[in-house]
């Protein structure tokens, strides 16, 4: 479809100047396409005109009438109220608007109107709070008498303008559209052709044929993106890694054997599918799902090995300091009992460890390198980079991780994540990888107890710490964080942490920890709570991932309806790593419907998925991961939950067609293609190039 008007600017409309223009620009819309791609969120239903003494009073209704007198009242300085009396063939009635003086300019007595509002029948007279107006002037009427869509605006922006503009650009684009899906798809889903789709998602006659319009758009946005996947994996199976494998290796055998546990069945399965991706020709890309303690870090520990072992380098990448010092030091010592040296980089490390580091592992002689951000920078330099592993993969955009992979000649990649996927989002977040989930928890956990509490009953909780301290145990306290009001939640938590080391648990050590620390505060924070001489730490959700303290029993989550479940499931799996009984604790007095929810879901299921699903269920795919860089695109019409069949569909036509036609020979798949190339490609590296 990328013709000429289309890709025009959206100022190329005639009733859109520069200032316009840029208010549309607040919405994503530059081009014409972007404007006629603006869908509809819904549509309200015109048709029925009922006289105004007829309506209920409290629904939205739409009613036709004759001005008959208007006037401005002016009851205090700071309001105008607009009041115009208008009869609808049966009575009169009032329309009114509020600090909208110039209507009474537009609208003279006379004048034929449609008005659509809310009914008012409160004070015996029936009033209309106006929404939307629309002078009858015997034209094509586009916000009233017929299916009016309705629009996601910003401010500047009103519905009635935003429809004429489309309508324009609509009324222009006669004759100019070109079909961008294959004849073939569109027969086979029996879809409408693009030059009928577009009229119709925005201005249907009728409620099936915007129904069908909808199912095209939405089918067309994710065969769209599945084809950006289907590329990238095509191009994973065409390349070939120079690196290989020694089989049998003995460092392996030794690590397992000083594991003070068994390897689970579901570990066992998943190191299986690793170990035939290394032994491979072409370079690994799997990612690898397990819930929060299900062991990992044990199965990137074996790859890794594998890898120093055949005199490859390995690399692992985190998203905090927090987490990356974590698996450092969960490794550190395991590695060099048998002989295997490994370094941690960050952000934090100091100049002449980091210059040696630098200088070690771009001769060779440091095989193993696990760090933050900080692997991707310019001078990082491997000699032999075979394998990558990526953990907690959703807090990284795609090229970063392309990046680290950039940095070795194909090296194979394990992607990692402890937040449980839906299938669905799966399908779309990692469609280019192979999938191992570990879907067991080691022997030996007992379940975590979950409770949701009121903050009146604190105190209890107080006392649940005291007394899980006095038997040895630690806790932790987790204040909410967030963006929009971050100076005062993290006040909050400090003054939270200082009330309680001086009188609840003036007889504990306690300690704080936040992002806003240097990081050698966090670290002697992290090493005290480790070594069990800090037995309370208070603490925002720098947490989150990454600390594995097995003696903590209890995990206190105030105003725990701040958080998403995601979010939650992941703090409640900081506890409950030993034989020891542990407890979630959710603070919270929710005010909203979709808060309540959440918290429902955590106290009645410890299940990663079905939590997973609720999430998505409920803050909707964009926000799945509480972050929008995590490499999914910001879907225009498509909705990850509820259209998880054409996704499907939509996954299987796109790799049909690559597998047939895989760089795009013929012109139907050309112009699917450049297509694509568009859709998905400017703001995100999807396709490699």
């Amino acid at each position: 479809m990328s013709n000429e008007f289309l890709m025009k600017p959206v100022q190329s409309i005639k009733m859109v100047g520069p200032h316009r223009a840029a208010t549309l620009q607040k919405l994503g819309i530059f081009t014409v396409q972007d404007l006629l791609y603006h869908f509809p969120r819904r549509y309200e239903d015109r048709t029925r005109l009922t006289p105004a003494s007829a309506c209920v009073h409290g629904e939205v209704a739409t009613v036709r009438g004759t001005v008959l007198a208007v006037q401005n009242l002016k009851p205090k300085r700071s309001l105008t109220i607009t009041k115009l009396a208008v009869h609808d063939g049966f009575g009169i009635f009032y329309a009114v608007w509020f600090n909208q003086p110039y209507i009474k300019k537009n609208l003279t007595p006379g004048k034929i109107i449609y008005i659509t509002g809310k009914v008012d029948k409160s004070y015996g007279t029936t009033q209309i709070m106006v929404e939307e107006y629309e002078i009858d002037d015997g034209q094509d009427k586009l916000s009233t008498g017929r299916l009016v869509p309705v629009y996601p605006l910003t401010e500047h922006l009103n519905q009635r303008l935003l429809r004429f503009m489309i309508k324009a650009s609509l009324d222009e684009l006669k004759n100019q559209v070109r079909e961008i899906l294959p004849e073939k798809i569109i027969s086979k889903y029996n879809l409408p052709a693009l030059e009928t789709a577009l009229p119709a998602v925005h201005f249907p006659n009728l409620e099936k044929d915007a129904v069908r319009a909808r199912k095209r758009f939405i089918f067309e946005e994710l065969f769209l993106f599945q084809l950006t996947l289907a590329v990238r994996k095509r191009d994973i199976s065409n390349s070939e890694k120079e690196h290989r494998y020694l089989s049998g290796g003995k460092l392996l055998d030794q690590f397992l054997k000083k594991l003070p546990f068994q390897l689970t069945a579901s570990q066992i399965r998943v190191w299986e599918e690793i170990s035939r991706d290394l032994d491979s020709a072409r370079p690994m890309h799997r990612l690898l799902q397990g819930d929060v303690g299900s062991g990992k870090t044990v199965i990137s520990a074996m790859a890794l090995i594998r890898a120093a072992e055949s005199g490859l380098q390995g690399a692992l990448m985190a998203p905090t300091e927090i987490l990356a010092e974590q698996h450092y030091l969960s490794m550190r010592d395991d590695l060099s009992a048998i002989g295997v040296d490994i370094g941690l980089l960050t952000g934090g490390t100091r100049k002449k460890e980091r210059e040696r580091l630098l200088e070690r592992i771009s001769q060779g002689d440091l095989k193993l390198l696990v760090g933050t951000h900080a692997l991707i920078q310019e001078d990082v330099s491997f000699q032999r980079l075979g394998l990558v592993v990526v953990d907690e993969q959703h807090r990284f955009g795609v090229r970063q991780r392309a990046t680290l992979g950039y940095k070795g000649n194909y090296p194979d990649t394990l992607v990692m994540t402890a937040t449980p996927i839906p299938r669905t989002m799966a399908l779309t977040l990692y469609g280019d990888l192979d999938i191992s989930i570990i879907d067991e928890l080691p022997p030996g956990r007992n379940p975590i107890k979950t409770y949701a509490v009121l903050p009146g009953a604190l105190a209890k909780v107080f006392t649940l710490i005291s007394e899980q301290v006095y038997q040895g145990r630690q806790a932790y306290i987790v204040c909410p964080l967030v963006e929009e009001s971050e100076k005062i939640d993290l006040k909050a938590a400090v003054d939270f942490a200082a009330k309680l080391a001086s009188v609840e648990f003036k007889d504990f050590r306690v300690g704080l920890l936040h992002g806003r620390m240097k990081s050698n505060e966090k670290e002697e924070i992290m090493s005290l709570f480790r070594q069990g001489e800090i037995k309370i730490v208070v603490t925002t959700t720098v947490i989150e991932v990454g600390m594995d303290i097995p003696n903590a029993s209890v995990m206190v989550v105030m105003d725990a309806d701040r958080f998403g479940l995601a979010q939650l499931h992941q703090l409640r799996g900081r506890v409950g790593r030993s034989g020891h009984q542990s407890y979630c604790i959710l603070v919270t007095n929710p005010k909203t419907e979709d808060g309540r929810a959440r918290i429902r879901a955590m106290v009645r299921t410890s299940d990663g998925f079905a939590l997973a699903e609720e999430d998505l269920r409920l803050r909707g795919p964009g926000d799945f991961h509480g972050t929008r860089q995590s490499g999914l695109p910001e879907f225009k019409i498509a909705d990850l939950l509820r259209d998880g069949k054409a996704l499907e569909a939509a996954r299987e036509e796109a790799q049909a067609l690559v597998q047939d036609d895989p760089y795009f020979k013929n012109n139907e798949s050309r112009t699917l293609y450049e297509e694509m190339k568009l859709r998905f490609d400017a703001d995100h590296d999807f396709i490699d190039s």
